[in-house]
């Protein structure tokens, strides 16, 4: 149960990533000898928490707090934090960096999905950060839609490069910005991407490298893209056995490893899609195998683990992602 205390614990984490430059993942494509390459730099609001996208979740995080919790202790803490990295010159800095040779494909889909959902979360909540932050969810929202629609195949990988999780978000993002063309672009590329599918094979599931059940997070977009009958229909073509299997929790053998780490954030996605349908008792059981890797150890689950424990515990309160 996600409790005032324990969303502390996690805010307090994200506080400490976000203002964290180093060590730092640097993705960039360097055009010339002359650029500028310190991250502080070019992602004024999102230099922190390893890499990019970390620190956006990481952001999310602590608006999720603040919406479950706008009076707890950590609140001031939180907002001061907020107002220091997501002010407009901020995220017009960031806007620049995608708009510029180095930005065509910058954290796609992933990061593109994280952002929109950051902004989803400051709209649902009415917080005052959303109005720096629309302009760049706005030109992430239109490139999503582009990307969707004129992807032939869908990315199925349990990490970064998944369509469907990216889809999750931006969905939700869709929903609360009443975005109506980005949701007619994921419906409609939903549907032609997984409509047919049959039998997942959930016996491969999952890879080293997973943070993300292919499977899981498939039937999880397909839920709210189609309606619920002919969801049903779908889930028993799609998983005929049911997601049993998936309940077991991964083995990790070494939790400081920057990829064996990705298996304690799968315990939570996974617990987060079982309860999106409707299996809570699975969902319990993984988050309590992962909660206790979520601080206090390596920096490799550190600086993200927080924000996924963060969706699982709170999505089934708030009907959100």
């Amino acid at each position: 149960m996600l409790t005032e205390e324990l969303a502390s614990r996690f805010a307090r984490v994200a506080l400490a990533n976000i203002g964290r430059e180093y060590p730092r993942h640097i993705q960039h494509l360097v055009s010339g000898a002359d650029e500028e390459l310190r991250e502080r730099i070019v992602h004024p609001a999102f230099y922190g928490s390893y890499d990019w996208h970390s620190a956006v979740h990481m952001h999310w995080l602590l608006l999720r707090v603040l919406r479950l919790y706008p009076v707890a202790r950590i609140a001031p803490a939180i907002a001061e934090a907020l107002d220091q990295h997501l002010t407009p010159a901020a995220i017009e800095a960031e806007l620049a960096y995608f708009r510029g040779p180095a930005g065509r494909s910058f954290e796609r889909p992933y990061g593109w999905g994280w952002l929109l959902e950051l902004q989803a979360e400051a709209l649902a909540s009415k917080l005052r950060w959303s109005r720096a932050v629309a302009p760049l969810a706005e030109e992430l929202a239109r490139r999503l839609g582009d990307y969707v629609r004129m992807s032939p195949y869908p990315v199925r990988a349990g990490a970064h490069g998944n369509s469907a999780f990216a889809c999750v978000l931006a969905l939700d993002y869709a929903r609360t910005a009443a975005d109506a063309a980005l949701e007619f672009e994921i419906r409609k590329a939903a549907r032609r991407w997984y409509g047919s599918d049959r039998a997942a094979p959930l016996a491969y599931e999952p890879s080293a490298d997973d943070f993300l059940s292919p499977s899981l997070i498939e039937a999880s977009l397909m839920q709210l893209v189609l309606e619920p009958a002919e969801f049903l229909g779908w889930l028993e073509r799609f998983a005929p056995q049911g997601f049993g299997v998936l309940a077991e929790p991964p083995t990790v053998v070494d939790h400081t490893d920057p990829k064996q780490s990705h298996l304690d954030g799968l315990c939570f996605t996974r617990a987060w899609c079982f309860q999106r349908l409707g299996e809570s008792a699975a969902a319990e059981r993984l988050i309590a195998t992962a909660l206790p890797h979520v601080a206090g150890g390596d920096y490799a689950g550190e600086h993200w683990l927080a924000s996924f424990a963060m969706l699982a515990l709170s999505a089934a309160a708030l009907r959100t992602p």
